[in-house]
């Protein structure tokens, strides 16, 4: 049976006026879908019993599941979620003094291979629906009521697998998540990470985007990135500052450029200058993030980040430098693996 979730609200509608039920009865269900989260027609309280059974013999639900929950010494939670396929994805709980902040996935592994990143090791099994991505908002949600006593503040697709190459089920993600018959949060809570897929930034600004746009960039030599990152053969340096360009263009929204520091590999002074160079191509910030060494890969991390940082801050950038979380459970920025 498909899932109710699938379903848009007019197709929900035209679905009941077939069925020659009320127009305003779709309206309930999406509330009950996207407000409530619910997960069974039975939780429709002000939906007739009739319609619910009608609605369980043709739909169904098809439930993430949490499958194992890490805890770290900073208050971290990695989750393994399990989709109604058993496939399995990770998302993290990362909490700080000021705010909650949910790490989802928007893939089954990836398909770009970044050589630094232990989701780039695994194969690409299948995009998630808008659905899955959601669940994952509302179990972490949970997780940060249960164990901070707050709701989350924020959300970012930074998770496993490449946002943009699952454009339309992120997109009907951010759509509920941001609408007032979803989650109703503002697009300024959510971050949208891509490893640099130049098309696609330029449809989320033509398609109205309010959202926060991060560029895992890594390096700012086109030689360094490819090394690392073999996604920038295709979508090279320049393409990617033509694309930023239109995306603040169109937004106003600066984007955010991503830069792990790796010893030896990225650190020295010459790609500072590139980093330098590249960020004054348009108006932007910079997180410096250290590196979180992974079996699959001999990187290691930098002795020169505070360094980098104050280099660039000399030279008038916005830089802000993110020390890691829940590297304990292999839970920081590179090192979603599914270990359990």
């Amino acid at each position: 049976m498909k899932d109710i979730r699938d379903l848009s609200l007019l197709e929900i509608q035209n679905i009941l006026e077939n069925w020659g039920e009320s127009a305003f009865r779709a309206k309930q269900i999406y509330k009950w879908l996207w407000q409530n989260c619910c997960a069974s027609f039975d939780e429709m309280t002000n939906i007739s019993k009739s319609l619910r059974d009608r609605l369980s013999d043709e739909f169904t639900f098809n439930i993430t599941k949490i499958k194992t929950a890490q805890y770290s010494s900073d208050g971290t939670i990695k989750v393994i979620f399990e989709l109604w396929d058993e496939n399995l994805v990770e998302g993290v709980l990362i909490p700080t003094k000021n705010r909650t902040t949910a790490c989802i996935s928007s893939q089954v592994g990836c398909s770009l291979d970044c050589k630094f990143c232990a989701t780039g090791y695994l194969k690409r099994q299948r995009n998630l629906k808008a659905a899955e991505i959601f669940d994952q908002f509302n179990l972490i949600n949970k997780l940060s009521f249960e164990h901070h006593q707050k709701k989350l503040d924020n959300i970012v697709y930074m998770g496993m697998g490449e946002p943009l190459l699952n454009y339309s089920e992120v997109l009907r993600s951010v759509n509920l998540l941001t609408s007032p018959d979803g989650q109703a949060m503002s697009p300024s809570r959510l971050t949208i990470s891509t490893a640099g897929i130049t098309k696609m930034i330029k449809k989320m600004a033509d398609d109205g985007l309010r959202t926060n746009l991060a560029l895992s960039l890594h390096a700012a030599s086109n030689e360094k990135r490819s090394a690392i990152m073999p996604i920038n053969d295709s979508n090279p340096l320049e393409d990617l500052a033509d694309s930023l360009n239109y995306w603040y263009e169109k937004t106003q929204i600066r984007p955010t450029l991503e830069y792990t520091v790796i010893a030896k590999v990225n650190d020295d002074s010459q790609s500072e200058k590139e980093l330098a160079a590249f960020a004054k191509l348009f108006p932007c910030k910079i997180n410096l993030i250290e590196y979180n060494p992974i079996s699959t890969a001999d990187y290691l991390p930098t002795s020169r980040l505070d360094q980098f940082a104050s280099n660039l801050e000399k030279q008038r950038l916005i830089v802000n430098v993110r020390k890691s979380r829940g590297k304990d459970i292999d839970a920081a920025c590179g090192q979603l693996a599914l270990k359990q």
